[in-house]
């Protein structure tokens, strides 16, 4: 009798592919994660002020991504050690807290009444495109 794989098991062993578009989708699934991180940290620091809250939110959520990247998304773990990739990762990172933070910056000029939540969104869709840059620099596109 043949036994044919399920489909949780083909879908499992795409996502964990060394082709890029197996690593974009683990990409995009540590960034959602390292996001929602960034949004909780973002949220319990909003007291301080937005601006120290992005920079505690982007320096936390940017370590844990990361390691996840290092570890999952592009199996790294072996050739590349923890300092390294998070030298290399945050050097990418800080151009993202530039980004971010003029762009909280220029929110607050043009309607300083925004909330927190408005904020924070308003980072997290331009860290998105920051990642799309990122994703191809760490494959070494550029």
């Amino acid at each position: 009798m043949l036994r044919t794989q399920s489909p949780r098991t083909g879908v499992r062993q795409f996502l964990l592919g060394d082709h890029a578009f197996a690593q974009l989708l683990r990409f995009a699934l540590v960034g959602g994660a390292s996001n929602i991180a960034y949004l909780l940290l973002f949220l319990v620091c909003a007291g301080l002020g937005p601006l120290v809250a992005n920079v505690v939110g982007s320096i936390v959520s940017t370590m844990i991504a990361n390691e996840l990247h290092r570890k999952l998304t592009f199996r790294a773990a072996g050739r590349i050690g923890w300092f390294t990739a998070q030298w290399e990762g945050g050097g990418l990172a800080l151009i993202g807290l530039a980004v971010s933070t003029a762009t909280l910056a220029g929110l607050e000029f043009m309607a300083p009444g925004l909330g927190e939540v408005t904020r924070a969104a308003a980072v997290l869709v331009v860290m998105a495109a920051v990642g799309g840059l990122r994703f191809l620099a760490l494959r070494g596109l550029f």
